[in-house]
């Protein structure tokens, strides 16, 4: 071999070298520092990354790093000082934190195996297609300060005044100048007063005064419909949520009903001692 290619050999070879490593060579046991004989591991910085709050999450990665090592890395230092005892209290928090990691796997398998596309179908079709829909309406207003112009004008309309015209000439409200009128609308999607006064109502019937935090209302109901039911895809994260909730919450209560489950009556103790954190202390 020419010492040329040998020395160009040899560069690339440092080259390589100083890469950083390859996603194929890292896992979650890559070893990132040793503090004696404990090592701290890519895992380690990983978990607590996940754990920052929203803000932080959003830095960048290379940010984050030195600051998560030096946590890691000074935590560990102070963990193997003599200073540092594993008393009560930190067997209790450590009991308490291995429980609650531990139930928050078994609740990510369950809510994962309740999600399936034929469950959202099934849901999707129970709920929203042969379910209940409800109704639709589309209704007109005229919108004044007091309840006796109101009243005028119900009698106005009544006796055969056009109500788009008039809510041109007199309503107050935003709608005034396009005749009153609010379009198609569902249950609770106006102020609850309105809602029941429009919901009284059969298509061309008017009604009045009816009060709301906006004013006195004369309400004419144009029509009405069967709601359709919406896109699956429009209600999708919907219905994985409600599944979801429901997978977990049986499955928590099957298990507690087939454990062996004792409790001692909250009469048994004065309650004020949650407070007693000197119960804690060794």
């Amino acid at each position: 071999m020419s010492k040329t290619l040998m020395k160009l050999s040899a560069a690339a070879f440092a080259i390589m070298a100083a890469l950083p490593a390859q996603a194929e060579d890292v896992s979650a046991d890559t070893v990132v520092a040793t503090v004696g004989n404990t090592e701290i591991t890519l895992g380690h910085m990983i978990l607590v990354r996940s754990g920052l709050p929203e803000q932080y999450q959003q830095l960048p990665a290379d940010v984050l790093w030195d600051g998560i090592l030096d946590q890691l890395v000074q935590q560990e230092a102070m963990a193997q000082d003599d200073l540092a005892k594993e008393t009560r209290r930190v067997r209790l928090a450590m009991d308490n934190e291995r429980r609650s990691l531990m139930a928050a796997e078994a609740i990510t398998v369950v809510a994962k195996q309740a999600v399936t596309e034929d469950a959202i179908k099934a849901a999707y079709e129970s709920q929203y297609v042969n379910g209940e829909k409800g109704q639709e309406y589309n209704a007109s207003h005229i919108l004044v300060e007091i309840e006796e112009e109101a009243a005028a004008i119900l009698a106005e309309v009544k006796g055969g005044a056009d109500f788009a015209e008039t809510a041109k000439q007199k309503s107050t409200g935003p709608s005034g100048p396009n005749g009153g009128e609010l379009g198609w609308f569902s249950a609770g999607m106006m102020v609850e007063p309105f809602q029941k006064a429009v919901e009284s109502l059969s298509p061309g019937d008017v009604t009045g005064p009816v009060q709301t935090q906006f004013g006195w209302h004369v309400i004419k109901l144009n029509d009405s419909r069967a709601k359709e039911a919406p896109e699956l895809d429009a209600v999708r994260e919907q219905i994985v949520g409600t599944l979801q909730q429901e997978a977990v919450s049986g499955y928590i209560d099957s298990l507690v009903a087939d454990a062996n489950v004792t409790k001692k009556d909250k009469s048994e103790f004065d309650p004020s001692i949650l407070t007693n954190t000197d119960l804690l202390e060794d």
